[in-house]
């Protein structure tokens, strides 16, 4: 019933039921299908704390060792921001050599932007002999497109498709639009469009889009949405994005006449916002937030935090507000983008040393992902945001991932590990963060 649940979308009701299944205990227990499915359940809701919750209940039953299991813990953690945890599991079931591991862990790392550490397990993974499926590709494309390894992306391309058989899908064609647009190689972008043997979709010209506006070529741009919108007329990215692209070249005429033929077909933009979970209450923010009732509170830290990062040599990044402004205001708006406000309160309310986890539904811009270095910097403390394409770790003013790889124990000592010992595993130097939290505060 669980499983049914959770695979028709009724998260609530396999939660109310695994929980009834605990206060119910000793029986029946819980197994490696009920644990999988809930941990599938956490990764929905992005929350670190149930899922810690679930892999202790894991441990203490002795499913946390499974491939399904270990799966869904990969997963789980690499939603929730914790890569560390991720790599630890991964440790435990790569060698039974499960083709959805690697994959899982590949995927996790690209997201994370350890795009070199994903393609170092990716030939780890053909070296031994597990062979990759389409989904394993799509992985290891965007691992090339985030560390900018174009030649290598071609590479995986044409050893996907000779090598190991494996026909393109929309997907690869996407991937690879991305890689070679972010590398800002636009006309071979165009071409890889005009020589694909299907239609491209709306996700391909999407890629291309913005990689025009990263790279500012309006023209292209033009071309691009023009033929997303004929796939998808009232797609609010589309329309954003152009305007946006000829704001950027200071073409305000054209920005203002793409916003109003998007106000007079009634198409509404995506709002960004932001949240954050504190004590087990989700905080949610929109940019210049006026309805939070720390609204005030919230505001006063952020100035205060604005004048200590630009005293560090922070430099807002005005041109990213592609209106036609006063400096002021634009420095106004880019200091209350959702992400800020989110990690202004969470330096409120929580305390000092502990990691802020930060939700966003669309992308990081880059003056927020500038700044957020330096708060890392003036607050000591790690700080992640996951946005709509991927994860960005922030620690003492840089990049917040650990220089620690991946490290393949020998098969024999996770194939024969007994329980006590895979406990002391996890807490072997303070290493893991999972408690042994009781089955009676999970049915609470």
């Amino acid at each position: 019933m669980i499983v049914g649940y959770v695979q028709n979308g009724l998260n609530d009701d396999a939660v109310a039921l695994y929980r009834l299944m605990l206060r119910e205990g000793p029986r029946p227990k819980p197994n490696s299908y009920t644990l999988a499915a809930m941990l599938s359940v956490s990764s929905s809701f992005a929350s670190l704390d149930h899922g810690r919750q679930i892999h202790a209940v894991a441990i203490r039953s002795g499913a946390a060792p499974s491939v399904s299991v270990g799966n869904t813990l990969i997963t789980m953690y690499s939603k929730a921001g914790s890569i560390d945890n991720e790599r630890r599991v991964f440790n435990l079931v790569c060698w039974y050599r499960d083709t959805v591991s690697w994959t899982s862990m590949i995927i996790a790392l690209a997201q994370h932007g350890l795009g070199e550490e994903a393609i170092e397990l990716f030939e780890k993974m053909l070296t031994f002999g597990i062979n990759p499926d389409h989904i394993t590709y799509v992985g290891i494309l965007c691992a090339c497109t985030h560390v900018g390894l174009v030649e290598k992306g071609w590479n995986y391309y044409n050893m996907m498709q000779n090598i190991h058989k494996i026909e393109p899908t929309p997907g690869h064609y996407a991937s690879m639009i991305d890689l070679l647009g972010r590398a800002g190689l636009l006309q071979e972008a165009q071409d890889f469009i005009k020589n694909m043997p299907i239609e491209p979709d709306v996700i391909a010209w999407g890629s291309l889009l913005a990689s025009c506006k990263v790279h500012k070529n309006a023209e292209l741009a033009k071309i691009a949405a023009e033929r997303l919108l004929l796939i998808e007329p009232n797609n609010s990215g589309a329309f954003s994005a152009l305007a946006n692209a000829y704001s950027a070249y200071g073409r305000w005429e054209e920005a203002a006449k793409i916003r109003k033929s998007m106000k007079d077909k009634g198409v509404k933009k995506d709002q960004g916002f932001s949240w954050l979970q504190i004590r087990g209450e989700v905080h949610v923010f929109g940019v210049e937030d006026a309805l939070h009732p720390q609204r005030d509170a919230i505001f006063a830290m952020m100035a205060k935090i604005w004048i200590k990062i630009k005293k560090m040599g922070f430099v807002p990044e005005t041109a990213a507000v592609l209106h036609d402004l006063d400096e002021e205001v634009k420095e106004q708006i880019l200091r209350h983008h959702s992400e800020k406000l989110a990690i202004a309160f969470g330096l409120m309310n929580t305390p000092e040393n502990t990691t802020l986890r930060i939700m966003k539904n669309l992308r990081v811009c880059n003056d927020c992902h500038t700044a957020i270095k330096f708060i890392s910097k003036l607050v000591g403390r790690e700080i992640i945001v996951r946005d709509a394409t991927r994860f960005h770790h922030f620690k003492n003013g840089g990049n917040g991932h650990s220089e620690q790889f991946l490290k393949v124990a020998p098969s024999d000592t996770v194939q024969y590990m007994g329980m006590d010992h895979l406990a002391s595993l996890w807490y072997q130097g303070g290493l893991f963060e999972v408690n042994f939290i009781s089955e009676q505060r999970l049915a609470m």
